[in-house]
Parts: C-alpha cells; structure tokens; sequence
C-alpha cells in the first residue's frame, strides 16, 4: 500500500513538473466598470470591454499567456485606433498561439516580466503590433502603468508619446517564431 501511495505521487508529481498549467487570460479589474472580459469561443479567447478613450482602447490583465493552439482576438469597436493592454501582474507573458485583433487597430502589449512568443506563435492583424517590458506607456497628460494601475482619466488620450522602464528590463523573447504584420505595417 505504501509502495503504491508512493509510485502514484512520484507519478502526478512528474506529470505536474513535465506539463506545468499556464494560466490563460484574466483581466485584473483595474479599469472600474470598465474592465476587459474574455468571452471563449472553441479555441479562441475573445477580449472585450476595456475604457475607450478617444480612439484608444485599454485593457488590463493580471496574466496574459495563449497556448499553442489557440489565439487570443481583442475585438476592435469602431473608431478605435489603438488597443493598449498592460500585465498587471508578477509572470512574464508566454505566447504559444495566435494574437489577434477582430479589425485594423494597432495592437500595444506591455508587461514588465517579459514576453516570450514560441515557435507556434503568430500575429493575426491588419495594424502594427507593439510589444515591451515597459513599466508604462506614456501619454501628454497620462501614464497607462503596470506598477500603479489606474482607470484611464476621462479626459481625451492622444498618441502615445513614450514608454517608462524600471532598472532592469525584462526581454522579448521570439523562440523560432515567425512574427509578421500586414505589408506596411510595423512590429
């Protein structure tokens, strides 16, 4: 009984080391009454909600990975131009499928503990994709960052017009991937 006990939690315990779950998305509730929902469809996470200001839309995440397999869509309301999404929290960001916008906005992702997109990784957009270890991106009159998350204010955000980092910043890791925008566009 004991040698069973024993050979069965050698067993999970293997299985839990060799498959490690990751965790998919899941919005941090930051942005009040505003915040980003994922809606499952078959393989695809589907991100809507977010605080729309002006022709930007954000989004906000405790965790943000996508699995091989699988793409994460951010759907894109009309006149949005830009969709910034920050990781809230402590894990890097691991992109093992596709990463989507349901329209032609840019694409930002920031997370400060890094992102790695593997072999399987793709980029399924219309606009430019941005994606850094930035602590923030920085706007005239308004910081969008994942240190101290707030709501975006309610006045109008323009551009971005630069990014703040910590001491060290994390890397963007692309292992084999093959990364690519539409033809005139940037990454």
């Amino acid at each position: 009984m004991k040698l069973t006990t024993t050979l069965t939690c050698l067993i999970i315990s293997n299985l839990v080391l060799v498959n490690p779950v990751v965790a998919q998305i899941a919005p941090d509730n930051t942005l009040g009454d505003e915040n980003s929902r994922v809606e499952n469809r078959g393989n695809r996470d589907i991100i809507n909600g977010g605080a729309t200001r002006g022709e930007n839309l954000f989004h906000s995440f405790r965790e943000f990975n996508v699995e091989a397999g699988r793409g994460a869509y951010f759907e894109n309301p009309a006149a949005i131009r830009n969709i910034l999404s920050r990781v809230t929290g402590n894990n890097l960001s691991n992109i093992q499928g596709v990463l989507g916008v349901l329209g032609n906005a840019n694409l930002f992702l920031i997370n400060p503990n890094g992102i790695i997109f593997g072999p399987n990784a793709r980029l399924d957009m219309n606009g430019s994709f941005f994606g850094s270890s930035a602590n923030s991106i920085v706007f005239s009159n308004f910081e969008f960052s994942t240190i101290n998350p707030e709501a975006p204010p309610l006045l109008t955000i323009n551009l971005p017009m630069g990014l703040t980092f910590r001491e060290r910043a994390e890397r963007i890791i692309a292992r084999n991937s093959r990364l690519a925008v539409q033809p005139g566009q940037t990454i």
